[in-house]
């Protein structure tokens, strides 16, 4: 399923991979943010870590009437608030989603699938 907008000149098609590919970005870009977790963890692996272009095993988008909702699963380091790192997550998917695509974020529920202690 992708995101259809409608413009004068025609529609614009934007795929799941691609918004998936925008919030996994916003998300790992965050203080605190170890990495994406998969949203099936007994399935795909509890401790793996996903790669960018696996950003899409981490993030569910379900299409609204006016918008978008979107889940993505983090992996949080040791050692930080998680209420903020999870604020400043949504934060930053929505604005990300809102500037570089156009699609406005009706949602953005944030599960923290695991900590993790950093390697020093």
């Amino acid at each position: 399923m992708a995101v259809k907008i409608k413009t004068q000149s025609g529609t614009i098609d934007i795929s799941n991979d691609v918004i998936s590919t925008v919030v996994g970005g916003a998300a790992t870009d965050n203080y605190g943010v170890v990495g994406m977790a998969s949203r099936n963890p007994l399935k795909d692996g509890f401790n793996k870590i996903l790669q960018r272009d696996n950003y899409s095993q981490g993030v569910v988008i379900r299409q609204q009437d006016n918008g978008i909702a979107v889940e993505v699963n983090i992996i949080v380091e040791y050692g930080i608030k998680i209420s903020e790192v999870s604020k400043s997550v949504q934060q930053k998917v929505k604005y990300n989603l809102e500037t570089l695509l156009g699609i406005t974020a009706n949602a953005v529920n944030v599960n923290v699938q695991g900590v993790r202690v950093s390697e020093d």
